[in-house]
């Protein structure tokens, strides 16, 4: 059996955030939702946040994740403090515990699967993740035996050995800083043996707080697994850090997609969101920007310049320098240069957006064409319309918010006003300069505009 307890309980001074550290965001996900989605696949039977600062806003924000048990830390004396507070709730359980620090959102799920592994083959009591940094400075370092031994049966080789004591950087003497292998704050022990010792932690430390990692000496044996790439257990404690994290999360994300067939014209402009999917043969040009859940199909364009969230595109798509958000976009559509698409906008096969022209939760059929200057607003639109430039569907009486409907083949001229509730049949001409307010028959013309007048010599 296993359970995982995640730690969420600190403030993040150095964020200098009104917003709890481990909600803050990371690539479209909150730091702590992405560590809790790292450990998914292990099918864990408890799952336990301990939480403290802001306590109510973190259970709030994760409601939505089922099976999540909220343990309550007050005050926060420390790391080893927090895992006390597992005492009671975790009374009678037999497995290992995985903790998790909700500040380090990088690790691989295949990463925790290798820890999990190594600690049940091992027969450890505590087998912690270990890193190999350049600059080492604030980390914990693990005093090791056999530290260069390889683990034949971990993934790649990994190195392993068994572990006498991690000392905090600041209670490290000036010789033990000079140790590179340091403590990643990841563990998995056997819970009824960490339960034994949990009570014999003391304060005795520069911060006078109770350390998890005082348990490693208690518990025998104790193993590490040293991390193949240092970046997975980066934590983080300011913004700086956060970008840093953005940073590697992104390049990951872009070599994955060209490994699938996926063209970045300038990969470092571009950012990518986890819940993006791309099919073949896309082509990503500089300064474009995915958001939320998005598939983007076969052969699309995307760029330069152009933001995506939560949006559907068929194959074939062209979107330059426009901004779709939360829409569906059937094969073969352009769309830009600055264009927008808002939420409910749905773009039938081959239609043609243009510049500077807005689309909010209308229905464009097939082929319709909007090239310039144009809002559509609550709309349905038949194939093959032609809107023209500086065509409004004006939907808002001041209270409610009223459809407009334009039949297949119609035309609308330039300047053309349409006051919703309004429709329009099939293959109407509306004259230039119009503002219609009752509808119109199918096959017809129709104007409203004011009768020219010219006084002659008033010039």
């Amino acid at each position: 059996m296993l359970a995982v307890a995640v730690l969420a309980a600190g403030k993040g001074t150095r964020m200098k955030s009104d917003l709890p550290k481990v909600l803050q965001p990371l690539a479209g996900s909150t730091l702590v939702e992405r560590v809790l989605a790292s450990c998914e696949h292990l099918h864990p039977e408890r799952r336990l946040l301990i939480v403290g600062h802001q306590a109510e806003r973190v259970e709030s924000t994760l409601a939505g994740h089922g099976g999540l048990e909220f343990v309550l830390q007050q005050p926060q004396n420390g790391t080893g403090h927090a895992v006390q507070q597992l005492l009671k709730p975790l009374q009678g359980f037999e497995g290992q515990l995985l903790v998790l620090n909700g500040d380090v959102p990088l690790l691989r799920p295949e990463t925790l699967e290798q820890l999990l592994e190594q600690h049940r083959a091992s027969g450890a009591a505590v087998t912690l993740l270990s890193a190999r940094l350049a600059d080492p400075t604030g980390y914990g370092r693990v005093v090791a035996d056999d530290s260069g031994a390889q683990d034949s049966g971990a993934q790649g080789g990994a190195q392993s050995g068994t572990v006498s004591a991690i000392i905090e950087h600041r209670d490290c003497t000036e010789a033990q800083r000079r140790n590179t292998l340091t403590n990643a704050g990841i563990y998995c022990f056997d819970w009824p043996k960490l339960a034994a010792v949990l009570p014999l932690l003391a304060t005795d430390n520069d911060q006078g707080e109770l350390y998890l990692t005082d348990t490693v000496a208690m518990l025998s044996p104790a193993m590490h697994l040293e991390v193949a790439d240092a970046d997975e257990i980066n934590g983080i404690n300011d913004r700086l850090q956060l970008a840093q994290c953005e940073a590697v999360l992104q390049q990951r994300l872009r070599r994955h997609w060209m490994a699938e067939g996926v063209t970045f014209s300038d990969p470092a402009s571009c950012t990518l969101s986890e819940g993006t999917r791309f099919e073949r043969d896309v082509v990503v040009e500089p300064q474009c920007h995915f958001r939320g859940d998005n598939v983007i199909g076969t052969g699309c364009r995307i760029g330069p310049g152009s933001l995506i969230e939560n949006s559907r595109l068929g194959s074939g798509v062209e979107v330059l320098f426009s901004v779709l958000r939360d829409v569906a976009v059937e094969q073969g559509c352009v769309i830009g240069p600055y264009a927008q698409l808002r939420a409910g906008a749905h773009l039938g096969a081959g239609s043609r957006i243009g510049n500077f022209v807005e689309v909010k939760n209308s229905q464009l059929g097939e082929g319709v064409k909007a090239n310039h200057l144009s809002y559509l607003g609550d709309a349905d639109l038949g194939a093959g319309v032609n809107v023209g430039a500086g065509t409004v569907t004006a939907n808002y009486d001041g209270v409610r918010k009223h459809r407009t409907a334009i039949g297949a083949g119609s035309k609308t001229g330039a300047n053309s006003t349409l006051v919703a509730p309004i429709q329009l049949g099939e293959r109407v001409t509306v004259a230039a300069g119009s503002t219609l307010t009752d509808d119109v028959p199918a096959g017809a013309l129709a104007f409203g505009r004011a009768r020219q007048v010219v006084k002659e010599g008033r010039g």
